[in-house]
């Protein structure tokens, strides 16, 4: 028997069943935070000359939640648990959990970070196709269903093979690390 070894899963494992924090047997359960949320207020431009500088001028928190960019708009980021290497997810700044709950010119935004995230990953991965979609509510597959996110999954001809099907398990052929490294640089050349 061959062994896969994916340990970052194991952080998801651990937490979809956690309770959220201390609490008084009877009372509710508080939320955890909403890591879209932390990850919109991540700070990436540092102060040229500030201590905490991570690599790529981005500071620790927006490294560790492996943030690309927040703005205003919104956020886009790498997914910690993806389908494939270089699976992004797009949020609005704002915690709302369906389309309705946006403005015009927050949808609009959404868009434009949605179709930035979408020229990324073509310009730096290659990819031979791409899906982009959202899950709203649980029941659709939201593993986040109180903060609306889109999915912008880069796709391969055979990405996908009879271990998926047949042994429900899925292989990502890169480290989280190093795909979060080439799309920093190549996002760092699109924007010079």
């Amino acid at each position: 028997m061959e062994n896969l070894w994916a340990p970052w899963r194991m952080a998801y494992i651990k937490q979809l069943d956690q309770p959220a924090g201390p609490h008084e047997a009877g009372a509710a359960r508080a939320a955890p935070p909403c890591f879209l949320c932390q990850a919109a207020k991540a700070q990436l431009p540092l102060p040229s000359e500030g201590e905490g500088r991570g690599e790529g001028g981005r500071s620790p928190d927006a490294q560790r939640m492996l943030v690309l960019q927040s703005d205003a708009r919104g956020v886009i980021l790498l997914n910690r648990y993806p389908y494939t290497s270089g699976h992004l997810l797009i949020a609005p700044a704002q915690h709302v959990a369906e389309l309705a709950d946006l403005t015009p010119t927050q949808r609009a935004d959404l868009m434009e970070l949605t179709t930035q995230a979408d020229g990324l990953l073509r310009l730096a991965t290659n990819p031979q196709g791409i899906n982009i979609g959202l899950n709203l509510g649980r029941c659709a597959g939201a593993g986040l269903p109180g903060h609306l996110h889109v999915h912008v999954v880069p796709r391969w001809n055979g990405d996908t093979n009879f271990l998926q099907t047949v042994g429900q398990v899925r292989v990502i052929p890169e480290a989280l690390e190093a795909t979060y490294e080439l799309l920093t640089q190549t996002l760092a050349k699109l924007k010079t």
